[in-house]
């Protein structure tokens, strides 16, 4: 196997030319091999094989500097660095990462998981670079659908001005997650075919000069319509007019065009764009034919592409696309946004039934934030549904364009809290401090697939900016028979007793409920509240606390910094509340990736190890 003899950087290079597709084919069984059973990101990996190979047989790494853009697709460049052994535990907490990582690999020049960022970083380098005098090559790959994302045309726009070399290349696969749209995908469709400008060039532009007397008029008659000329006919002249040179199209499965392309592309001096067409899922009939459902992909069947352990359950997303649906046929004036993501964040259904209603504005999130703004303001009811950590992208549209002007913006932030196999770069731990902080914005948590529904209905008819925040995964269906009207800021007793109050907030009612059964046994009396709102936040239900309880208890899926417990512990000292608080919450610092259950339990928010707090706190204040 040509594969064994890759066992670090550069050692691609020993491998004869006309070994090579072996090699990738080698590649593609170990990705779907592998992958089949940790899960991951298929589809990319697969489509960028020969991509990263030619990429890794031009570029002498990590001498030279090769940053992914997200990074998704940077799986064969791990196996090309010599990592192949990682795989084994792929995503898995303390295991490698699916996204590049410098603590890694010194391969690994800059640390992605967000779109669009490529080329920035890359400018970077090459600035330093040639501050400093150095020697080395730096090349950003982004995909076409983070070329949708404003902040790639901002890098670029900047690059333009070099005088010396950086190299991006475009990934043209045309999707992002689900497939691309725009402006963009429609410029980059009409240039997948190969150029007919230098034969027409060369059959009547020079034959022109050539003739006696009226040629040279001619000529100059044409020069004057030349550029409009060009821009029909030639490819990439949409980045040639920025100033940045453009080589391709050029088949990104084809390793010897590959290299030749690249290697013309090192020579140039200024900044050079290389677009390559790849295939999504390339050598994977499933992966090919279902490209946005194997984008990230769960343990799967080999023969089949099918799930290894289907979903018995109804997720949060799963009960959002319902509700949206109703609420769609319900009120002509209810419009759904995501960037890029109609398949993750569960609106799909609702593009298939009210399409005129439904805009996927590609990877702009901030975009997609203001645009709800202009929605709202022209009298309809947006609803934007994004990540959390995608959300935190359009925090100065949220807080200059949606909240200045208290419009009736609502925000569904999918994957709050813990998301897991991703890691840092997609937990979505940061919410509740970043919209807390904002005036204006309105913030609330379901307990349960109910209440999710109740409170979708609730912030579609708030006349103001409202957030409802859900974590990823199967809805919780406990508690089915607490179902209090939602209310503006006020929270919901479960259980009354006395001594202790757990206050929950979102995900963390069930955790509080195994917490409230694990204390109970242990002698202890103890109350629940779910608190429903994390802003405004429900300062009576705190206030009546302190009446017969000692202990409050705040627990969210958030980082203490900014977040529901330091609000509760900063309302209980301005108050003087005669209360011991006792926060949970995560950790202020990154998680890394792996499986969410077992990272609760490191950063210590499951079930037992709250329990095991709680009750220390209760025995000291006896």
């Amino acid at each position: 196997m040509f594969l064994e003899q890759i066992e670090k950087e550069n050692d691609i290079k020993k491998i004869k030319a006309e070994d090579l597709p072996k090699l990738a084919e080698e590649i593609r069984e170990f990705l779907i091999e592998k992958i089949s059973v940790s899960g991951g990101h298929l589809g990319s990996n697969l489509g960028t094989v020969e991509l990263t190979m030619a990429l890794h047989l031009v570029l002498d790494l990590p001498h030279d500097k090769l940053i992914w853009d997200v990074g998704h697709q940077s799986y064969t460049h791990k196996i090309l660095t010599g990592r192949k052994d990682g795989f084994e535990g792929l995503r898995t907490y303390g295991g490698m990462s699916g996204f590049p990582k410098h603590k890694e690999s010194s391969c690994d020049a800059f640390d992605t998981g967000h779109s669009s960022t490529s080329i920035s970083a890359g400018l970077g380098f090459v600035k330093a670079r040639d501050i400093q005098n150095k020697d080395y090559h730096v090349v950003s790959v982004i995909g076409d659908g983070s070329l949708t994302g404003g902040m790639a045309y901002e890098a670029l726009n900047n690059a333009a001005q070099l005088e010396k070399n950086f190299i991006v290349v475009l990934n043209d696969n045309n999707m992002s997650i689900s497939e691309n749209v725009g402006g963009v995908s429609a410029y980059l469709n009409s240039i997948r075919t190969d150029a007919k400008y230098l034969e027409l060039k060369d059959s009547i532009y020079y034959r022109l000069l050539d003739m006696p007397k009226y040629g040279q008029s001619v000529v100059r008659k044409i020069q004057k319509a030349k550029n409009s000329f060009k821009q029909l006919v030639i490819p990439g002249m949409f980045f040639e007019d920025m100033g940045v040179t453009y080589l391709g199209p050029v088949n990104g499965h084809d390793i010897p065009a590959l290299v030749r392309v690249l290697g013309e592309a090192k020579r140039v001096k200024g900044a050079v764009l290389v677009h390559v067409i790849t295939q999504k899922g390339k050598g994977y009939e499933p992966a090919e034919r279902h490209p946005a459902r194997f984008h990230g992909a769960e343990p799967f069947e080999i023969e089949t592409g099918l799930p290894t352990k289907p979903r018995n359950k109804a997720s949060y997303t799963d009960v959002f696309a319902t509700v949206m649906n109703k609420l769609g046929d319900r009120d002509d004036k209810i419009v759904a946004i995501t960037a890029a993501m109609p398949d993750g964040t569960g609106l799909k259904r609702f593009r298939n039934r009210y399409p005129e209603r439904f805009f996927d504005v590609g990877i702009a999130e901030e975009h997609a934030v203001t645009f709800a703004a202009g929605l709202a303001a022209g009298g309809l009811k947006p609803v934007v549904a994004i990540y959390s950590s995608f959300l935190q992208r359009a925090y100065d549209q949220i807080l200059h364009d949606v909240c200045i002007q208290n419009l009736p913006v609502t925000f569904a932030i999918d994957r709050a809290g813990l998301v897991g196999s991703d890691g840092e770069t997609h937990q979505g731990i940061f919410d509740l401090s970043y919209l807390s902080s904002i005036p204006n914005m309105h913030i609330m948590a379901p307990k349960n697939k109910w209440e999710l529904s109740d409170m979708l209905k609730f912030a579609v008819e708030y006349d103001g900016p409202i957030a409802i925040r859900y974590p990823r995964g199967e809805a919780y269906d406990g508690l089915k028979e607490h179902r209090a009207p939602v209310e503006m800021g006020k929270s919901e007793w479960l259980y009354r007793e006395s001594d202790i109050v757990l206050m929950a907030v979102g995900s963390m009612v069930e955790t509080a409920v195994s917490v409230r059964e694990k204390l109970k046994e242990k002698g202890l009396s103890v109350s629940l509240i779910n608190a429903r709102f994390v802003k405004p936040l429900d300062t009576q239900a705190i206030e009546e606390a302190a009446k017969g309880h000692r202990l409050f208890v705040p627990m969210e899926e958030n980082v203490l910094s900014g977040g529901f417990g330091s609000r509760v512990m900063d309302y209980v000292c301005e108050k003087q509340l005669p209360l011991t608080v006792l926060p949970v919450t995560l950790p202020d610092q990154y998680v890394e990736h792996g499986n969410v259950l077992l990272l609760k339990k490191e950063v210590g928010i499951d079930a037992d190890t709250v329990c095991e707090r709680v009750y220390a706190a209760a025995q000291s204040l006896k």
